[in-house]
């Protein structure tokens, strides 16, 4: 591999380096920027001096290429170097004290890691590598700080890149490795983006069949996940999101439509989504307000099944109930009809 010198626009010559103003930054004009090549600025990643400046302009240029993506896979030990990057700040995550520049140094590898998630041809070799595993320690966090905040928003975005395009197999190795309950970490701690991201992944999971039946399986994670969506409902009251309400209901849509889920959701939605305050902010957009209707209906006629016997008969309740109170004591009798 080339040595590269510590600068990636080369030493000014003699004349600019005792004519030129001293600068507090070594970082060149943006007007620069555009004399570096892709190519060259991923070899910089290689160079420890110059890798923070390189991730930083591969972050902000990341339009410039179509094929980034694929020189980051398949160029010799990028990728290794970007988990490198990612790891090294592992121990600082339980710390409050983490500096906001060693947070976005790390994001910009992360959006790098998006880009690389984002693109047809890397997007499954990514996955199947467990690249993504490697953000779980950055949603896990419980810290509400800028720089925790950057790191969970920034890794929710390779996330939701996976998830965009809706495929089984994504679907499938984020239900193997857990991502559940990170989502809705990151739906309780984070900010209004990381709550609107984290959302969004669990309705794509929701959409999916083998997802949609996974959080409904086991009761502690249904009730979780209906818990979580009712306190962001109560936060939307105080920091109106249309994007966020908008998931949450299509969230709730897509559990409405498990006839597993659905009896309990009837007794767990919350009582906000009749509030005109929330129903206003979806009228702008029909495509939500219908979902919300939609999820209107679903439990209404789930009642209403509960409600009929086995012949399509509404059941009726023809008992009498006695409550006698003696003391401390209510005694409750019920007498039927046929008793």
């Amino acid at each position: 591999m080339a040595t590269l010198p510590d600068s990636l626009f080369g030493e000014p010559s003699a004349a600019e380096r005792t004519t030129a103003p001293k600068s507090n930054t070594s970082h060149p004009p943006n007007s620069d920027l555009n004399k570096v090549s892709i190519e060259k600025l991923i070899l910089a990643l290689h160079n420890a001096h110059t890798r923070e400046r390189a991730l930083q302009l591969l972050s902000q240029n990341r339009s410039r290429s179509d094929d980034l993506a694929v020189l980051i896979w398949h160029s010799f030990g990028t990728m290794f170097t970007l988990l490198k990057e990612i790891m090294e700040i592992y121990p600082s995550l339980s710390k409050p004290d983490l500096t906001e520049r060693a947070s976005i140094r790390v994001c910009n590898a992360l959006a790098l890691l998006q880009c690389v998630a984002s693109h047809p041809e890397t997007r499954v070799p990514f996955m199947k590598a467990k690249i993504p595993l490697y953000l779980y320690p950055f949603l896990n966090t419980t810290i509400k700080e800028k720089p925790h905040e950057y790191l969970r928003l920034t890794s929710l975005g390779v996330i939701g890149a996976l998830v965009k395009v809706d495929d089984k197999e994504v679907i499938y190795f984020l239900l193997k490795t857990e991502i559940v309950p990170y989502c809705l970490r990151c739906m309780d701690v984070g900010k209004g983006l990381s709550k609107t991201v984290s959302t969004f992944i669990l309705q794509k999971i929701l959409m999916d069949e083998e997802g949609l039946r996974y959080c409904c399986l086991v009761a502690d994670r249904f009730f979780a996940i209906t818990s979580a969506l009712e306190t962001m409902m109560e936060k939307i009251s105080e920091e109106p999101s249309q994007r966020l309400l908008k998931h949450i209901v299509r969230c709730y849509l897509k559990l409405s439509e498990s006839p597993r889920a659905c009896p309990g959701l009837a007794k767990l939605l919350p009582r906000m989504l009749n509030d005109s305050a929330f129903t206003d902010l979806l009228r702008d957009d029909p495509t939500v307000m219908s979902s919300f209707q939609q999820l209107l209906r679903n439990v209404h006629e789930n009642r209403l099944r509960e409600n009929e016997d086995e012949y399509g008969t509404p059941k009726t309740d023809d008992s009498l109930k006695l409550s006698v109170t003696k003391g401390n004591l209510i005694l409750t009798v019920t007498i039927s009809p046929t008793s």
